[in-house]
């Protein structure tokens, strides 16, 4: 009986040990979410006044509007260079001891290039999508034209109807023309955000018919058969030219992993090269090469907006 109270009580405790270290630790995990949300608070905070500060510069203001051109005004321009600042430091770093000192200053030219290109490549994303939806866009234009609605009109219906990027550029356009704007400057402005022959002839056609009339209906289903045509032609080209495009950048890389490789081989090379006006001008009259490689590869592959 004795043996049996006592197990009893043994287990008791056990059970009361298990409790109170449950409890015990959900109390620390709220009081870590606690702390947690107070220092992300503070430190959101902080950011924003931050990027607010950003924003107000020179820089922040270009950022902010080539932010807005690729359709990423969602993103803060601060984190955006903060970002392209630490890649440039990284790079400069790994070039500086992997090469030479003097190396370290193309961090700076990665840093400035690979937002650019970035910010460009997203641009150039955007602008694809766009010219990808304008068959749709010119069909969803003809319908609403042909049921009565006015362009202004037909234009706020294709913002409401189509997804991103033609639905907010288009909602955007109405927008403006509900503030006050003609159809003309605010057609200009979105030409101006997606610069191409397509959205060029979509433009044309729309202001051609705002002005004098015609047939907007048969025209618009006309646009988007070509378009349609060119999407294709457009596929099969991008496709035709991805190997001499990778080849571009292949290029470079192969100029910077001679590089490496001369120094895997006999350490110090590329430094004792730079020390000499020898070395220099090998080095200048090497990349010089590369470059002109790279462009003229650019150049030969690149395909009309």
């Amino acid at each position: 009986m004795i043996i049996l109270a006592v197990l009893v009580a043994v287990l008791a405790g056990v059970i009361l040990l298990l409790v109170g270290i449950r409890d015990l630790g959900s109390v620390a995990a709220r009081r870590r979410a606690l702390v947690t949300s107070v220092v992300d608070e503070t430190g959101g905070a902080r950011f924003a006044a931050w990027d607010r500060r950003f924003r107000a510069t020179r820089l922040g203001r270009w950022v902010v509007s080539q932010l807005l051109l690729a359709g990423e005004e969602r993103r803060s321009p601060l984190l955006v260079a903060s970002i392209a600042a630490g890649g440039g430091v990284a790079v400069g770093w790994l070039l500086a001891v992997g090469l030479a000192p003097v190396f370290g200053l193309l961090g700076l030219a990665a840093m400035f290039y690979g937002m650019r290109a970035w910010l460009a490549r997203a641009k150039d994303r955007r602008n694809e999508a766009f010219i990808a939806q304008m068959p749709e866009l010119a069909r969803v234009l003809s319908n609403a034209t042909s049921a009565g609605l006015s362009i202004a009109s037909a234009i706020t219906v294709a913002g409401h109807e189509l997804s991103e990027p033609a639905g907010p550029e288009l909602a955007r356009v109405s927008s403006r023309m509900r503030f006050g704007d003609s159809l003309e400057t605010a057609m200009a402005e979105l030409e101006t955000r997606l610069p191409s022959r397509e959205v060029s002839v979509l433009v044309s056609t729309l202001l051609v018919s705002a002005r004098s009339g015609g047939s907007l209906v048969s025209a618009l289903r006309d646009i988007a058969d070509t378009l349609d045509q060119r999407k294709e032609i457009r596929r099969e080209v991008r496709t035709t030219l991805a190997q001499s495009t990778s080849t571009g950048y292949l290029v470079i890389a192969m100029g910077f992993g001679l590089l490496f490789l001369l120094n895997l081989i006999q350490p110090g090379t590329v430094s004792a090269m730079t020390q000499s006006w020898v070395g220099r001008a090998a080095l200048v009259v090497g990349s010089s090469l590369f470059v002109l490689g790279f462009l003229t590869i650019r150049r030969m592959t690149r395909m009309p907006a």
